[in-house]
């Protein structure tokens, strides 16, 4: 014999609660789902929103003095990925910004080469 006791359907269990005079269990508008544990809950939530899984920044941040130089990384960071595809840098030195901008086409070509980072079309640098 099960554990759990019997649940009767939603309309049983309201005439039951109206007979007694008790209130609903459930409100009207929340149906019940069955319950889940929570490991599985929480793998669903990371697997969903890709939590703990390295994204493409991440890979370019990681990579940034092989892609830009060690002299130009220490004055400059990748930010972000917009949602066109552009890589946003931030320089904190013009000539850093400038050589950047000058050497933008090879730039993005290093950049594709990195396992994930596709992605990014254009090179778009911030004084900052």
């Amino acid at each position: 014999m099960s554990e759990e006791p019997h649940r009767f359907g939603r309309d049983a269990e309201d005439l039951i609660a109206s007979l007694r005079r008790l209130p609903s269990e459930d409100p009207r508008g929340i149906r019940r789902k069955p319950a889940q544990e929570a490991t599985v809950l929480m793998e669903a939530l990371r697997a969903r929103y890709g939590i703990g899984m390295p994204t493409a920044e991440q890979a370019i941040r990681d990579r940034w003095p092989e892609v830009v130089g060690p002299a130009n990384a220490s004055y400059s960071n990748a930010v972000r990925i917009d949602e066109r595809g552009r890589l946003i840098v931030h320089a904190t030195h013009a000539v850093v910004r400038n050589e950047l901008f000058m050497n933008r086409a090879e730039i993005i070509e290093r950049i594709r080469r990195i396992p994930g980072c596709t992605a990014v079309k254009y090179l778009h640098l911030v004084q900052g």
